[in-house]
């Protein structure tokens, strides 16, 4: 581990990141990178994500206690939870099929992670303008097809640098449903995928865990628990005004001056 003010950061990192459509792996292996920051069997990467999956259950909290208590005689919250399974399934089979891939082979490339950045800004900035019109304004009643698309788009961010948030937006998008409704349901889409991304990392690396650290991977989970729950309060009234334009050019930004730091040889 390198230090407390890594820890920290690479924390609020997390939290900032894994919600909105900018990649949080890409920004974390981006800033591990250039912070030269060492974590022993990943072990702080994959308890902090933690953070950001009890971040948007606390948010969601009352939401999921009504479809949870009302599952047995309301319709509607059983087409919920169908819908949000429907799209969760192609990650739950692609992503433990390739899941060795991804940590081994795609994880050691920041060149890739900023190129994909970029690409996906440009994406981002283009779905916003020129997506078709919506015909689905509420994210808990999606049509299963559109759902089971998304859930396949979403299978994208397995590349770092994609944004598991960023596809599933963009997806939605593209499929006709609104902004806001983009952006909750990759909410909920997060749930049942990053749950089962923390579950499968901590199995697959349990030999090689190493927890000699606490007080870092603490504050790291810490401020990825408390920036997250910020950002999920903050984004749905944001993109609901102002569009994914901001993120986009960030994506953008961000990818352009890490490519041009790793030419130069940092």
């Amino acid at each position: 581990m390198s230090n407390f003010v890594d820890a920290a950061l690479l924390g609020l990192v997390e939290g900032l990141t894994e919600f909105i459509p900018v990649s949080s792996t890409g920004h974390l292996l981006l800033v591990g990178h250039f912070l030269g920051f060492q974590s022993p069997g990943r072990t702080f990467e994959v308890v902090i994500q933690l953070g950001a999956v009890l971040a948007i259950l606390t948010v969601y909290f009352g939401k999921l206690w009504q479809v949870a208590s009302t599952f047995g005689t309301d319709p509607a919250a059983r087409r919920f939870v169908m819908s949000v399974l429907l799209a969760f399934f192609p990650a739950m089979v692609i992503g433990a099929l390739a899941h060795d891939f991804i940590k081994t082979v795609l994880f050691e490339t920041p060149a890739l992670v900023a190129i994909m950045l970029i690409l996906g800004g440009v994406i981002l900035l283009f779905v916003d303008r020129f997506a078709p019109v919506s015909d689905h304004e509420d994210a808990m009643a999606l049509p299963f097809r559109k759902a089971l698309a998304i859930g396949f788009i979403q299978c994208l961010a397995m590349v770092p640098g994609v944004s598991r948030s960023g596809a599933t937006i963009v997806g939605a998008r593209m499929l006709g449903v609104g902004r806001r409704a983009s952006a909750e349901f990759s909410f909920f889409l997060s749930m049942p995928t990053m749950a089962a991304a923390f579950t499968y990392d901590l199995f697959k690396s349990r030999h090689v865990l190493d927890f000699s650290a606490l007080t870092d991977i603490a504050v790291g989970f810490a401020l990825a628990f408390v920036s997250g729950v910020l950002v999920v309060r903050w984004l749905l009234d944001f993109v609901s005004r102002h569009g994914f334009v901001l993120f986009g050019w960030w994506r953008i930004i961000v990818g352009g001056v890490a490519l041009g730091l790793l030419m130069l040889g940092f």
